[in-house]
């Protein structure tokens, strides 16, 4: 049988990654113990963690039609990822970020997008979502999220949205396109403030929804299906790097998702996916493929 396809659409950036012993809590100079260089982005990221781990994927996005965003999408066909339709934009610059990681695993995260890159959704081939089995987008990109996670659940197809930190506005615009919520703390946070996890992802629940959760880093992940509250726990780990581990596991997910898991079986496979990660260093570069995550005995 041949593996499924997926459709990614949101944010693609170049990471410089630097290490650094702590991270600082007020205006310093830090020394670097190593800097390394790789691509970067909620979107791109999982669907280099999809091709990694045995599935088609298409990334639909935007770039600077620049040296950086010819090399962003570089990257990512070199992953096998399809960037055929991935729009270059004329007269920006394309996003980048710059990511301290301590001796902790923990990051800190200053992302840029110039504000001139085009935010019309019109240049999606749109009627090509039923050629997929599922779709993933982030909040970076609300307009080209919301088109599509509307097409995809107009299309019977599984639809799923990133719920990172966006003004609250955004995310409930979002959420109320997708059929599967995958909020991160922060998100649900930001989408329902000083409101216990549970009752926050309730206040989310809509009658089209087929889950709502929330990735909990080494606690699991905790949704509600059927009206009922479950927790699927992650496996332990001294991380190393944290740094892309959330995008890994929505990728993953994703995967799992359109492979026909079930949500239990699905979570369990995205938690030891980010879980591996996070025992290796350097951000996307330390997405695991199929064959390294069967092996792990974690």
């Amino acid at each position: 049988m041949a593996p499924p396809r997926l459709l990614v659409l949101g944010h693609a950036a170049h990471d410089l990654v630097y290490r650094v012993p702590a991270i600082p809590a007020r205006p310093v100079k830090v020394v670097a113990t190593s800097m390394t260089e790789c691509g970067g982005g909620m979107a791109a990221n999982a669907a280099v963690a999809i091709a990694r781990l045995g599935g088609r994927v298409t990334y639909w996005g935007r770039v600077a039609d620049d040296a950086l965003g010819a090399r962003i999408l570089g990257d990512l066909a070199a992953e096998g990822v399809d960037v055929a339709q991935a729009r270059r934009v004329p007269g920006c610059r394309s996003p980048v970020s710059s990511i301290l990681v301590d001796d902790h695993g923990d990051r800190l995260i200053c992302s840029f997008t110039d504000p001139s890159l085009d935010p019309d959704p019109g240049w999606m081939p749109i009627d090509r979502v039923r050629d997929y089995d599922a779709v993933l987008a982030d909040v970076r990109w609300p307009a080209g999220s919301e088109r599509l996670l509307r097409a995809a659940r107009d299309a019977g197809r599984p639809a799923l949205l990133d719920a990172d930190v966006a003004p609250a506005a955004t995310i409930a615009r979002l959420v109320d396109c997708a059929t599967h919520v995958l909020f991160s703390e922060p998100g649900l946070q930001a989408a329902c403030p000083a409101t216990p996890a549970p009752e926050a992802l309730r206040r989310c629940v809509r009658a089209h929804h087929r889950i709502v959760g929330v990735t909990l880093g080494a606690e699991g992940f905790l949704w509600i299906e059927d009206g009922a509250v479950r927790r699927e726990a992650a496996p332990r780990v001294a991380a190393v790097d944290t740094l892309a581990a959330g995008d890994v596991w929505h990728g993953a997910f994703a995967l799992a998702l359109a492979e026909g898991h079930d949500t239990v079986a699905a979570a369990r496979f995205a938690n030891r996916a980010a879980a591996l990660k996070c025992l290796r260093p350097g951000g996307r570069s330390g997405a695991p493929t199929r064959a390294e995550l069967d092996a792990w005995q974690g």
